[in-house]
């Protein structure tokens, strides 16, 4: 079985964002970056399920975790399936088949982000038992750097495995934060729609983007002072979609659409091939 190419076929059909920046990494990197990518998208379809009960949510990640904690060089064929029994109906696929993805990197680095993983789907878990009730500013930091200011920081251990690039790990946080923020901004309508409200009491879309800008900075800062190299074209790509995603809110629209996202990647595909 070709291993990677399903993995990028997951990817093109779960993510716009990620496919294209995962498809054009080298050999080696592109492994590590999907495996990282699918793993946490596979725990991160189970947070977001519409129709599970939050403690079922907890049962499934909690399960997940612990599973990719007894990772010695991989995992039994059976390691997870067993966690999900009775619950195969109900999960999408990407999350019936984290042990593939979890085997998809590189064995250097593959046990960096079993922790990563496991580590969030144990804060996704804790968030879940509490209905991810945010009730200041401190709270939503804490949920941002649960679920993206962590994948900040396993982007920049992957950056330095492969080529040794190394980057400001404060910045890294704020990249992943600023994203993340968007994606509360953007999807906030249906979120509410499953009784989930990831806006500290008493704020409203002004003051969450102000969040997602201040992050973003910081999220500018990590990408400006990558050298040129596979890092550099990974991230800049998310983040002039985050960007573009946050300027279509500001004025009105509830997102950006299809051709605005690849006319975004394009230009900065082709500003790349001419510093190249």
């Amino acid at each position: 079985m070709d291993l990677r190419g399903d993995a990028l076929q997951i990817l093109k059909e779960t993510s716009r964002t990620f496919y294209i920046p995962i498809s054009i990494l080298p050999s080696g990197l592109q492994e590590a970056v999907a495996s990282a990518y699918l793993c946490m998208r596979a725990i991160d379809e189970i947070e977001d399920h519409p129709e599970l009960d939050n403690a079922t949510k907890t049962y499934l990640l909690r399960n997940i975790s612990h599973t990719l904690q007894t990772g010695v060089d991989g995992f039994p064929v059976d390691a997870f399936s067993v966690g999900f029994r009775g619950y195969e109906n109900s999960l999408a696929e990407v999350s019936l088949r984290i042990r593939e993805w979890s085997i998809l990197a590189p064995e250097s680095i593959a046990p960096r982000i079993w922790d990563a993983t496991a580590a969030m789907a144990d804060r996704m878990a804790d968030w879940s038992q509490v209905n991810w009730k945010i009730t200041n500013e401190s709270d939503l930091d804490r949920y941002t750097f649960s679920v993206a200011g962590a994948v900040g920081l396993l982007l920049s251990d992957l950056w330095s495995w492969y080529d040794g690039t190394q980057t400001n790990r404060t910045q890294a946080i704020g990249f992943g934060r600023g994203l993340q923020a968007v994606n509360i901004l953007r999807n906030n309508a249906e979120d509410l729609t499953r009784g989930v409200d990831f806006f500290p009491k008493g704020w409203n879309h002004d003051q969450l983007q102000e969040y997602a800008r201040r992050n973003l900075a910081l999220g500018d800062a990590y990408t400006n002072s990558l050298p040129d190299g596979p890092a550099l074209q990974f991230c800049q790509i998310p983040l002039a979609l985050a960007h573009g995603t946050l300027d279509a809110l500001a004025s009105g629209k509830e997102k950006l659409s299809r051709s605005d996202v690849y006319a975004l990647i394009e230009n900065l595909m082709s500003i790349n091939v001419k510093a190249g």
